[in-house]
């Protein structure tokens, strides 16, 4: 935008007053009388959506704070799962008469566009809505909510309601990705992870994987928008998602690969195993009621809680090479690692690998209650799984429990939503570089297995568990299954700070 500043005359809401433009702000100053003396001024970067000359008028769309003045509608800062009227931003339409007739009017609201497109925003978003996450609300979330802010913002949309499991994955597969600015997921955080395999699959994922992708909290879970959100101190909201997917601002995002020989998957939240997948999974049957399914299937699975044989190796990060024991001898220890000019391909193994010496490996023997591997902070919006996780760091946060009383059990669940259980004795939690892990037979039941769940889907499950006949896994259990971090491989729509 010029840097000169422009004054002219106006009148908004039929009082008189002086706008000015320039430095990245509108501001006008009403005169005394004829509607009262008041001064306003909007951050074209953080408070406008879009801009339209119309006639002698120039009617700026903004998302400002509530209470600045009358509102065309209003979105909780809290939206999915938050608390109502915390934060609060609401849409309103500003009129700026041009006393200078139409001819002002097309120069201010030209000079406005430029200032907006210097902000290099999307306008062109390919968007996938999950009609049935969550409590199958994505729909009218998109119609309500969504939609009318980016009609506010200019930016042209194309729809694509997901119809079955992996239906994101094999779009993204084959999308033309040159005639879009960006992908938006309108669901929870399953149709993310499709999307990033889906991408990862292509011949062209080089390229691909550079495409910026929105979330927008319409499903159970929510982490991943939750974790941004959080971040940039913003409440995690439908309306502020989509405000910071039309700033268009950029963050950079760590890949992991789940690998089991041949066999592969990409993460981009979690891996758990134990306790946490099963609550993840098995309360499945409960999700009829939205997000509560989880607090009441936690306090069943505590109540009778399970413990699962089998170890974990890791390759600790600076810093925590104290926890665990120290291994002898490691044969076949390698982390696969997609090489930084790109030229190895991540779903192509085997490849180029990083050996570690057998100095750098630790093991932890169980039985466990719980496994859980995170790539950001917040697994869902009311679970800070791991407080100290980075969206870029080329690390994955551990979180290890092996025995813990019910009792204790139940108080640490009740501290998950800011991540302090991980201070309680029972918590291990460290960063790793590396990490395995050979799951075993349930304690006590040797014919029984777990659940190994990956941002929310079944990648192994062992004999005797909820759902296995329903479809065939990605991997087996038992097996060793490997993760590696792929640091800053993906790119995500953020708010503006982000800590």
């Amino acid at each position: 935008m010029e840097d000169r500043a422009a004054t002219v005359s106006v009148r908004v809401d039929g009082a008189p007053a002086e706008a000015t433009l320039g430095g990245g702000e509108l501001r006008w100053r009403r005169a005394t009388g004829g509607g009262g003396a008041g001064e306003r001024a909007l951050s074209l970067e953080r408070e406008v959506l879009g801009v339209e000359a119309r006639g002698k008028e120039v009617v700026v769309r903004a998302f400002v704070a509530a209470g600045a003045g009358r509102a065309t509608s209003c979105a909780s800062g809290a939206g999915a799962g938050g608390k109502k009227g915390a934060g609060r931003r609401c849409r309103r339409d500003f009129v700026l008469e041009m006393a200078d007739g139409e001819g002002a009017a097309a120069a201010w609201g030209e000079r406005m566009r430029r200032c907006l497109d210097s902000f290099g925003r999307p306008k062109r978003l390919f968007t996938f809505v999950n009609p049935f996450g969550g409590k199958k609300c994505a729909k009218k979330i998109y119609d309500a909510e969504i939609k009318p802010l980016f009609e506010a913002a200019g930016v042209s949309i194309t729809v694509q309601e997901t119809e079955y499991r992996g239906h994101a994955r094999e779009v993204a597969t084959s999308l033309d990705l040159a005639k879009y600015d960006g992908i938006v997921c309108v669901s929870g955080d399953g149709v993310l992870v499709e999307v990033v395999n889906g991408i990862l699959q292509r011949t062209d994922w080089e390229e691909a994987i550079k495409m910026p992708i929105g979330l927008i909290p319409a499903g159970t879970g929510n982490g991943m928008a939750k974790s941004l959100l959080h971040a940039a101190s913003e409440k995690c909201s439908v309306s502020n998602a989509v405000f910071a997917i039309i700033r268009g601002h950029k963050q950079s995002l760590d890949v992991c690969t789940i690998l089991q020989g041949e066999k592969k998957f990409f993460s981009v939240l979690l891996m758990t195993w134990g306790l946490v997948a099963d609550i993840d999974i098995e309360s499945e049957k409960y999700r009829w009621i939205g997000s509560a399914r989880l607090d009441f299937y936690a306090v069943v699975r505590i109540m009778n809680l399970r413990k699962y044989c089998g170890n974990i190796h890791f390759v600790p990060a600076p810093g925590y090479e104290a926890y665990g024991e120290p291994i002898k001898q490691v044969k076949n220890f390698m982390v696969e690692s997609l090489e930084q000019n790109g030229k190895s391909h991540p779903s192509s193994y085997p490849g180029p690998s990083v050996e570690f010496q057998a100095s750098d490996w630790r093991f932890v023997d169980g039985p466990f209650v719980a496994v859980w591997i995170n790539n950001v902070p917040w697994a869902a919006e009311d679970i800070m799984a791991a407080p100290e996780a980075k969206f870029a760091d080329g690390y994955m946060d551990a979180v290890i429990l092996r025995d813990c009383p019910k009792a204790d059990l139940l108080a640490l669940l009740m501290k998950m939503s800011d991540g302090s259980y991980v201070k309680s004795p029972y918590v291990t939690y460290l960063k790793v570089r590396s990490f395995k892990l050979s799951p075993g037979p349930l304690v006590g039941n040797p014919k029984k297995g777990g659940i190994i769940d990956v941002d929310g889907e079944v990648i192994a499950r062992g004999e005797g568990t909820y759902g296995r006949s329903q479809h065939q896994d990605v991997m087996a259990y038992g097996p060793p299954i490997q993760l590696t971090v792929h640091q800053a491989l993906a790119t995500v729509y953020c708010p503006n700070k982000i800590r």
